[in-house]
């Protein structure tokens, strides 16, 4: 858990090849985005940018992937992944197939920088 709040939590997932990896999930019960409130979906929104805000600052990716996909889990949530050109999947979504093989000494990187999320997350939710 990166930000807990009413409206929403931001978690890192536990993905081996693919660090900063989030997800932003809505607390309340919903499917979609259009479920909530104006308000409330302009405060989710801006969570999400955020998450993609302290992605950038801390792991410096060659692009962001944004998804609020739901189609397992009817929940609302959003997946807003670093991606990297040296990632085992790039250019393809991290659900598709492989490209290459595991760049171990890069992920040890990534991974070692992923503790200074919170504090930066922590820093731009407050100017929310």
């Amino acid at each position: 858990m990166l930000w807990r709040e009413a409206l929403l939590r931001i978690v890192l997932v536990d993905d081996a090849e693919h660090p900063g990896f989030l997800r932003v999930v809505c607390n309340a019960h919903v499917r979609e985005m259009s479920d909530l409130a104006p308000a409330d979906a302009a405060h989710l929104l801006a969570a999400v940018l955020d998450a993609e805000r302290a992605l950038r600052q801390v792991l410096a990716p060659d692009k962001i992937n944004l998804a609020s996909l739901g189609n397992v889990v009817p929940h609302l949530h959003w997946h807003v992944i670093a991606r990297f050109a040296d990632d085992v999947h790039f250019p393809q979504p991290i659900w598709g197939t492989r490209q290459r093989a595991t760049d171990a000494p890069a992920l040890a990187q990534r991974r070692a920088a992923l503790p200074a999320l919170a504090g930066v997350l922590a820093q731009l939710r407050a100017g929310a």
